[in-house]
Parts: C-alpha cells; sequence; structure tokens
C-alpha cells in the first residue's frame, strides 16, 4: 500500500475525494450517542480514570450534558449542518478536480463513518484515494484522531487501497486568501466611517493546555494562518481567543467570553469574530458564537458585533482546496 508520492491522474480510472471531519448529531435523538462516541475517544479526551473506564465515564458525561447540548442544537434547527456542508465541498472540489475524481466524507463521531464509506469505496470499484483532512491546523486531538481512525479502518476494510493524505493546509496561500476575504466580507458590514474602528477577534477551537506543552503544533499554525490573514487584510487591531472551554483542565488562553470581557472593559464598541479553525458552520459558529457570544457582548455592551461568514462553499475556498489536491498529489 503507498502512501508516499503524488497520485498521477493521466488515465481515466477514478479516484476517490475522501474529506475528514469531525461530524455532528443529524437529529436531537442523535446528540447523547454522538456526545458518547466523542467522549469515548481517548486521543481527543483522556478521562482521569484510564482506558478500562473511558466507556463508562463517557456514557456518565454524555448523558449528563445530553440535556444542555439537546436545547443548543434545538436552537439551529435540531440537527447539526456539518455533513450537508462537508458533502457540498467534497462535491464541489471534486468537480473542479475533473470527471475522474468522486467524492466521499467521513465522519469521526457520527455518520458516515469510516468502515461503511471505506466499504462503499471498495463496493464502487475504486482502488487509489486522496484524503484531505478538513481541519487546516494539525492536532492530534482532532487532525490525528480523524487520520488514525481511516488508516485502522482502511486496513481492515481496505487495505489495497492506494491513498495520499493531507494532513494540514493552514499556510496554504489560497486558504489564507479565502479566509482574509471572509474577513473583509465581515468588515464590509459596518458603517464606512465606522470601519477602520473595528477590532478583529479571531476565535479557534480550544484544546488543553498540556497538549501544546507537550509539542503539539496546533497553536502555533493558528498563530501562521492569523498572522497570514491579516497581512491580506491590512491595517486593524486583532487577537486570537480560544473558544468551547470545558471542564477542570487547564486549557489554552485566552478564552473567547474573556477576550469579550477585556474590550468591553477597553471600550471597544465594534467588534468582528472571525472562526478560524473552522472551514464551515456548526453550532460553535451557529450556536456559541451567533447566540451565546453575541448575547454576552450585547450585555457588556458591544454595540457593533459581527460573525464573519464561514468558508462554507464558497467558491474561492473551493477553488482553493482543489488546488491544494493539486500541488499535493502531483494531479
Amino acid at each position: 500500500m503507498s502512501k508516499a508520492g503524488g497520485i498521477l491522474m493521466t488515465d481515466q480510472q477514478s479516484t476517490a475525494l475522501i474529506l475528514l471531519n469531525m461530524g455532528g448529531p443529524d437529529s436531537l435523538e442523535a446528540v447523547e450517542p454522538f456526545l458518547y462516541n466523542l467522549f469515548c475517544d481517548r486521543e481527543l479526551i483522556e478521562l482521569p480514570a484510564g482506558a478500562l473506564l473511558q466507556k463508562p465515564f463517557a456514557k456518565m458525561i454524555s448523558k449528563r450534558r445530553a440535556k444542555k447540548v439537546v436545547e443548543n442544537y434545538r436552537l439551529i434547527g435540531g440537527k447539526s449542518p456539518l455533513l450537508e456542508w462537508t458533502q457540498k465541498q467534497a462535491a464541489g472540489i471534486a468537480e473542479r478536480l475533473g470527471a475522474n475524481v468522486r467524492p466521499y466524507v467521513i465522519m469521526r463521531y457520527w455518520h458516515p463513518r469510516a468502515e461503511e464509506v471505506l466499504q462503499q469505496i471498495k463496493v464502487d470499484g475504486i482502488e487509489r484515494a486522496i484524503v484531505v483532512s478538513l481541519y487546516p491546523h494539525y492536532t492530534r486531538a482532532t487532525s490525528g484522531s480523524s487520520i488514525n481512525d481511516f488508516k485502522r479502518a482502511a486496513q481492515k476494510v481496505f487495505p489495497s487501497l492506494d491513498y495520499q493524505l493531507i494532513e494540514d493546509w493552514y499556510d496554504w496561500p489560497g486558504y489564507l486568501d479565502s479566509l482574509a476575504t471572509r474577513v473583509n466580507e465581515g468588515l464590509d458590514t459596518y458603517h464606512d466611517l465606522m470601519r477602520d474602528d473595528v477590532y478583529i477577534l479571531f476565535s479557534a477551537h480550544a484544546l488543553p493546555q498540556k497538549f501544546i506543552d507537550q509539542g503539539d503544533p496546533y497553536q502555533q499554525h493558528v498563530e501562521t494562518t492569523v498572522s497570514e490573514v491579516m497581512a491580506r487584510v491590512g491595517e486593524h487591531e486583532w487577537s486570537i481567543a480560544y473558544q468551547s472551554r470545558s471542564g477542570p483542565v487547564k486549557w489554552m488562553e485566552p478564552g473567547t467570553d474573556e477576550m469579550l470581557h477585556k474590550l468591553a472593559e477597553d471600550g471597544r464598541g465594534a467588534v468582528l469574530i472571525v472562526p478560524v479553525s473552522f472551514v464551515s458552520d456548526h453550532i460553535e459558529t451557529l450556536e456559541e458564537i451567533d447566540v451565546e457570544y453575541r448575547d454576552l457582548a450585547t450585555e457588556l455592551g458591544i454595540v457593533h458585533f459581527c460573525r464573519a461568514p464561514s468558508l462554507n462553499d464558497h467558491g474561492d475556498f473551493l477553488d482553493a482546496m482543489a488546488d491544494l489536491v493539486r500541488a499535493r498529489c502531483s494531479i
């Protein structure tokens, strides 16, 4: 099984384009089992009692948290839109790569799971694949877990599959251009007389600080992305914060909620929040930012609070991802 070198698409043999993502519940009833799958993953969450008690703890925690999380999903329509966006992204990238490229999506904690998708690829008679992690910034907690899950499933279900992995793309110019465009679109929602005074707050998903202390490159990747994006956007004050922190462990700092308090204390009346570690709308943009942080900003007196659009299926983003595949896979 070859993992190195380019995959040359010089003939009519089909190639699978596989996008890896976290996944999300497709109904309110799916919230608790989705959370259970998530908390069972020791690459993402190492519960202190050890591997033997991971599943019992995961069952207890998912049951306890499900009630609140169900209400969060109810606010955004009763399910996660992540699968639909990822399917649109896969289809759009594959279309740009040519008729012999077929799109597939694998989710880590909900359907479609790796084994079922790989079985379908095998049934479809496809013998080679390009596998792209949809996490731009590598961390063993998300990118690493999804990639390892794929590798285990491939070895079990389709060991002869010839595939190449793209594990991160935090500094890919086309991605940076697309994200900068979304930032400028966010800035355009402010009055011209206010635009120069808008403070830009990039919000990335937090990790436990111990990951970074152990050498995980995630924070460095995020900082590189933001620095390159702001070089494209131009003169604005900005900073990076981290959202979705929960539990008793020490998390990356500062928290997005903490930064909103600081900005309010500093008299900032206009804040544009930019989701930076997410490439599509889901619970953390539609509920955590658009509802929780917006309510907090209003309470704190930040009158002009907006979120930059997510990348979703914007044409420039899909163009950038297709170019990434061509460059990394010698297409």
